[in-house]
């Protein structure tokens, strides 16, 4: 069994309408938490895991994504003459060598399920392979993705990362019917997608960080339209459960900002900002000269 994890799918189709106008212009992959865009958070994570081949499913008016990934002579030439080599120096760790990321289009929205089906000729027969959803942004001491793949060795299989939720939060998410639970791996015997709260069959939430094998594609291959009218992800690793390789939950450690809603990307500006050491201080006394005021106001 192959269980060495070497390629990534990011689907990056969708047309972000939650955040419009912005991305009327701008792809949301692109929208910043400080200076970096979201894919590039999601980039750094699959590196850090091992990851050595980027596949995207993109769709029309992506194009400054491919732009962003590549290099910019200009404007490094322009860092150079003015000795800003820090600056330069972050600029190339963005770049990535030609060949390192393919490009695949969705033509037409069907669901997560279908964009990750849209990149199945990338996949070698028995190679394990990972999909990152960059909406979900995970701070952590050791990426969330790397905790998986280490994990995976041990129990290979199809695995998602999970947390638990809010009971009212539960029908935004697809959930785990577990049937063991052993530490911070969780075997399901089921998965629901986006279930009201009083038929759920667990609060565990799948997060969008997944290991998977490549007989998933067999189960989205001609899969009709689940909940929301779209090719669910979800069902097609539940069809996975009872065939001989098991279906696990990983509760990772760290913090998980949805950066797909308002409020979860705001969130996450916060969180990230205050992180870093030039800005912590100053923005540390913003936000509390804000919270003084509302509290007088009130």
């Amino acid at each position: 069994m192959n269980n060495k994890v070497t390629k990534a799918i990011f689907p990056v189709a969708g047309l972000g309408t939650r955040f419009l106008p912005a991305t009327k212009s701008i792809p949301k992959e692109i929208m910043t938490l400080v200076d970096r865009p979201l894919i590039q958070y999601a980039i750094d994570e699959a590196r850090e895991a091992g990851i050595t081949d980027f596949i995207f499913v993109t769709a029309r008016g992506k194009s400054a994504l491919e732009d962003y990934f590549d290099s910019n002579p200009e404007l490094e030439k322009s860092l150079f003459s003015k000795g800003k080599t820090d600056l330069l120096k972050q600029l190339r760790d963005t770049d990535m060598e030609s060949g390192a990321i393919a490009y695949i289009r969705q033509r037409e929205a069907l669901g997560l399920g279908h964009a990750v089906w849209c990149a199945r000729r990338l996949i070698a027969p028995n190679e394990p392979f990972a999909v990152l959803l960059p909406d979900d942004v995970i701070a952590g001491q050791v990426g969330c993705l790397k905790q998986m793949i280490e994990a995976y060795q041990s129990v290979g299989g199809n695995m998602v990362a999970t947390m638990e939720v809010a009971p009212e939060q539960i029908s935004n998410y697809g959930v785990i019917d577990p049937i063991e639970n052993n530490g911070r791996i969780v075997t399901a015997k089921g998965m629901v997608e986006k279930p009201n709260a009083d038929v759920a069959p667990s609060n565990l939430a799948v997060i969008g960080r997944y290991i998977l094998r490549p007989e998933i594609f067999d189960s989205l291959k001609g899969q009709s339209a689940g909940a929301g009218g779209e090719v669910q992800l979800t069902d097609a690793i539940c069809a996975q459960i009872g065939t001989g390789a098991p279906v696990t939950g990983y509760r990772f450690d760290g913090n998980r900002f949805d950066c797909g809603s308002k409020a979860g990307y705001l969130q996450a500006t916060v969180a990230f900002g205050l992180a870093r050491a030039e800005l912590h201080d100053e923005f540390r006394i913003f936000l509390d000269s804000i919270t003084h005021m509302q509290q007088v106001a009130e």
